[in-house]
């Protein structure tokens, strides 16, 4: 399943008219052992050429990073999918000689001005996917940014659902995107050299290309049958789930993982989940593991989750569409941050009884400590549908409609 030594171009093809909206642009390979998602959209790609539906918009797929797609390797020199800083982009961006570059930042200075491109060709709607395989196996999963679009997006797929996961990590490029106001999915569709995760890849690039408006659903059979694959080998795990706990690691950590854990695997507070050079690693609570580690390249040891229900996020996406978050500033030990009306500066001393649950519920998961403080943020394009999500015609940034 691996890609051949040539590897792949940076466009691995598009349908639909060029600048035609809305736009699905796919990134696959972001990590160069998953060749999964590659394949994935080529298969969607031949599929739509074969049937040539009724199709409104565009879907083009790229190609993340070549160089580690050709070496069959998770990375060269770096992790791809942790430097989409904008200020290093810019840096790279300033760099006159490619000779001074590492292989990942050649890749990420080639991308991200092919992303750049494709968004100046389209001006309404852009929609992104990022697919993912994991070292582990077990069931297929998306991950996103608590925005109710994203949520919107991620649900129609028919597989879980992870919040807060890509919020524990910096320098992502689903991160990179929401920064910029952009709807975005990452779908982790299974082990990275099962064949079932190609399917399981195919079946999230045709969900979300009915989700974004470009493809009614039930047109092609093939996308009907691998939707109701994927829910079926999902059915067994809760729809929604957060992260609780994120285990980092270093080069230096020696850690290893028990064997024989899977996604979703339920574990016990205390039960032996991996060692390292410091003894034994425990789990801390309750809860499903979600990305153990069985590859020698990673940041990222193990994630620890557990169940949201739908009532839940019922009543976070009322309360945001009631912009209850205004009241928050009403509350002793919180004040407005300098930085904008979607970052808050909580003393811990004087709000104790806020719960992180209702700074979660109000779409506040990113936090920080800064001079004995907590600032907590959120996304500031928190939309509701994709019918109501639209760009400005100067900056290309969608704006909210709540």
């Amino acid at each position: 399943m691996a890609p051949e030594q040539d590897g792949f171009q940076r466009e691995l093809g598009r349908y639909g008219e060029q600048g035609a909206v809305p736009a699905l642009i796919c990134i696959c390979g972001m990590h160069g052992n998953e060749p999964a998602g590659v394949f994935a959209a080529q298969r969607v790609l031949a599929e739509l050429n074969r049937r040539n539906p009724p199709f409104q918009g565009s879907l083009i797929a790229l190609a993340g990073n070549r160089a580690a797609l050709a070496r069959r390797c998770r990375f060269l020199a770096e992790d791809f999918n942790r430097m989409w800083f904008p200020e290093r982009l810019a840096r790279l961006h300033s760099v006159a000689t490619q000779c001074s570059l590492n292989p990942e930042e050649l890749q990420c200075r080639e991308l991200s001005e092919r992303i750049e491109t494709l968004l100046a060709q389209h001006r309404g709607p852009v929609v992104f996917l990022d697919l993912h395989t994991t070292s582990a196996d077990g069931v297929p999963f998306a991950i996103v940014s608590d925005t109710l679009i994203n949520r919107a997006l991620a649900m129609s797929i028919g597989a879980p659902v992870i919040l807060g996961l890509e919020e524990q990590l910096e320098g992502t490029l689903l991160n990179y995107i929401n920064d910029r106001g952009l709807p975005a999915v990452g779908f982790e569709g299974g082990q990275n050299e099962a064949s079932s995760s190609v399917e399981h890849n195919e079946a999230a690039l045709w969900a979300i290309l009915v989700a974004a408006g470009c493809l009614r659903d039930g047109v092609v059979e093939r996308a009907v049958n691998l939707r109701n694959l994927l829910q079926q080998r999902s059915a067994s795990i809760p729809g929604i789930l957060e992260v609780r706990y994120r285990h980092a690691i270093t080069r230096t950590a020696q850690f290893v993982m028990e064997p024989g854990f899977v996604n979703f695997q339920p574990i016990k507070r205390g039960q032996l989940l991996a060692r390292d050079r410091h003894g034994d690693i425990l789990a801390r609570e309750n809860g499903r593991i979600l990305l153990p580690l069985y590859q020698r390249q990673g940041s990222d040891g193990f994630f620890m989750v557990r169940e949201i229900s739908r009532g839940w996020l019922r009543l976070s996406a009322l309360a945001r569409r009631m912009r209850l978050e205004r009241l928050l500033r009403f509350v002793p030990g919180i004040e407005r941050s300098p930085q904008g009306p979607d970052t808050l500066v909580v003393n811990p001393r004087v709000a104790r009884w806020l719960a992180v649950d209702l700074l979660h519920l109000l779409g506040f998961r990113r936090r920080r400590s800064e001079c004995g403080k907590i600032v907590v943020s959120r996304r500031p394009h928190d939309m509701s549908s994709l019918t109501e999500w639209s760009s400005t015609p100067d900056n290309n940034e969608p704006r909210s409609v709540l």
